[in-house]
């Protein structure tokens, strides 16, 4: 079905429409932090358990990804829904608990509902509405206010405005917790293993490194002829060079060998130590990987050797190795 440019027009205002009513209530919301936020926030740091987030319909939506941030960040927290809760879920929430529930309303039945389960657990209780004068509102011990003149919906019914200025509310405390916390970029790639920035924070060289007989290495004594079958077999691009008490003194690498036939030199009367390049960059097991990648980029190169302490050859890893691991 086509659209007339009338129709596209029509369209184009009303997107506007929801972005300027939503953006409106998201900046409203400024002057809802208050001394019922900073209570809200010492409450949870006091908390020896976990914050329980409850809601319904729409607001259980948001009450879940408010739940999956703040564990994301440094808060343990996790979602229950109000229905189930009066079925058996309730039993998840202990006395050490916080609850963090959610209602435009505030009179949301589902949820005020199991409100004196939670009072007679002694567990406190914090609440998100659109209604600071709400049955909800009054019985908690920490009300944040995420009032909205309107809702984006034309016919103001369906939960626009309301939800998005529960979800930055929501937001808001996790992110006052993370720093209140001293939260880092370290703890978060801990909850965060399998994201990329899980991956860049957590991975060092010795994780991707290749060891043992898997080293391309020789001596600093042998013929080009035999480096080019360690590079061969060992399928990293170069080769460690070692003296006669198996120290570190160079690598070879594709670029040495390209430079070296461009000079005609003979591969079965020439010894390495002739040709390779003396010392050469390397790192150690224990640097995150990503560095590898910097070290790589700001020299130029494909491939590095891996030295410890003694600078015995411990390890060597490619480009590829690093590619391969997520990194980039």
């Amino acid at each position: 079905m086509s659209i007339e440019s009338s129709e596209e027009e029509k369209l184009h205002q009303l997107a506007i429409a929801v972005i300027r009513t939503e953006a409106e209530a998201v900046a409203n919301l400024i002057h809802s932090i208050d001394e019922s936020f900073y209570r809200a926030c010492k409450l949870i740091l006091k908390c020896q358990g976990k914050v329980v987030v409850i809601g319904m319909g729409k607001s259980g939506h948001i009450a879940n990804k408010i739940a999956a941030t703040l564990a994301s960040t440094g808060t343990p927290a996790f979602f229950v829904h109000p229905g189930e809760a009066s079925h058996g879920d309730l039993g998840m929430i202990t006395s050490k608990d916080i609850a963090l529930a959610l209602s435009n309303s505030g009179e949301t039945g589902e949820v005020l509902s199991i409100l004196p389960i939670i009072k007679r657990l002694g567990v406190p209780l914090i609440s998100i509405t659109g209604q600071p004068d709400s049955t909800l509102a009054i019985q908690s011990d920490a009300h944040l206010d995420a009032s909205t003149h309107k809702e984006a919906c034309p016919l103001g019914l369906a939960p626009t405005s309301s939800t998005t200025a529960a979800l930055v509310m929501g937001d808001a405390l996790a992110i006052a917790l993370l720093e209140a916390r001293g939260f880092t970029e370290e703890d978060f790639a801990l909850s965060h293993p399998g994201g990329s920035l899980g991956r860049r924070l957590l991975l060092h060289v010795s994780d991707v490194m290749h060891t043992g007989d898997d080293i391309p290495t020789v001596h600093n004594t042998d013929l080009i002829s035999v480096a080019l079958i360690e590079m061969t077999q060992k399928k990293l691009g170069m080769t460690a060079v070692l003296d006669a008490n198996n120290q570190f003194v160079g690598i070879f690498t594709d670029g040495d060998l390209r430079r070296m036939l461009e000079d005609n030199t003979d591969i079965h009367s020439t010894v390495i130590s002739e040709v390779m390049t003396k010392g050469g960059a390397t790192i150690t097991a224990n640097k995150l990987a990503v560095e590898a990648i910097q070290t790589m980029q700001q020299k130029k190169i494909n491939a590095l050797l891996v030295t410890d302490q003694d600078n015995t050859v411990v390890g060597a890893l490619n480009m590829h190795d690093l590619l391969k691991a997520g990194l980039s």
